[in-house]
């Protein structure tokens, strides 16, 4: 298998309320077999995902957090209004489960890249922003990622927070390795894995928030009754909480 990947170049600062499928088709030839993975915040800031500061009023646990935290309370109550659960705020960081039952520092809420914007959160159905603008380009599969850090490694990496058209999972398990053993425990998270390939021919600052990725037909399917929700692990399934 060889894996083509390429940014798509020039786009403009989106703002909400673009039509995020015209902004992108034309820049590179986009086909039914391609892979588009996106960077949430174009996302975002097309479906109005979006805050500024001044229109947040921190509430007594977002100050009470802020100033323990050194912290703007205002970004601290946004992140709360986005969080089902807190799970742990230490030096600064606050380790969040969203509404969509990610775990990711600040519940997505985010300062850096955002244009005109003081804060962009995460969509709110990722998997079906996903599958919108699938349908809007003609492409095989999109990918919706956003950078996070992850335990006991250092570094951030990308992944996939929405997904459409692509298994976001291939299972492994009970297929023979090379010696004709069964797998036990392999299942492979593809979404992540084109999240993060993706991630390596842009830059952070380089304004090309989507890249076009060719060579993975074999996980491209119908439908997108399948999105990245599949990979959020269950709770019961948790053995670090």
């Amino acid at each position: 298998m060889t894996l083509v990947l390429d940014a798509l170049p020039g786009l403009p600062e989106v703002r909400p309320g673009d039509d995020l499928g015209a902004l992108l088709r034309g820049r590179l030839e986009l086909g039914p077999g391609d892979v588009l993975a996106v960077a949430h915040k174009i996302v975002s800031k097309a479906e109005g995902r979006v805050r500024a500061l001044a229109d947040v009023e921190p509430g007594e646990r977002a100050r009470a957090l802020a100033a323990e935290h050194d912290r703007d309370p205002r970004h601290v109550q946004a992140i709360l209004d986005e969080t089902a659960e807190l799970l742990r705020a230490d030096r600064g960081r606050l380790i969040c489960r969203t509404r969509h039952g990610f775990v990711c520092a600040n519940a997505g809420v985010d300062r850096s890249n955002t244009g005109d914007a003081d804060l962009v959160l995460l969509p709110e159905r990722p998997d079906a922003s996903a599958a919108a603008l699938r349908d809007a380009l003609g492409v095989g599969a999109v990918v919706i990622t956003d950078s996070w850090g992850r335990p006991w490694r250092q570094g951030q990496v990308e992944v996939a927070i929405g997904c459409a058209g692509l298994a976001p999972l291939v299972d492994l398990r009970t297929r023979p390795d090379r010696g004709g053993r069964a797998l036990a425990a392999t299942i492979i998270a593809v979404a992540d894995e084109v999240a993060a390939a993706a991630d390596l021919v842009r830059g952070k600052a380089s304004g090309e928030p989507a890249v076009r990725v060719q060579g993975l037909a074999n996980f491209v399917i119908e439908g997108t009754q399948v999105g990245a929700a599949a990979l959020i692990r269950p709770p019961e399934d948790d053995l670090f909480r």
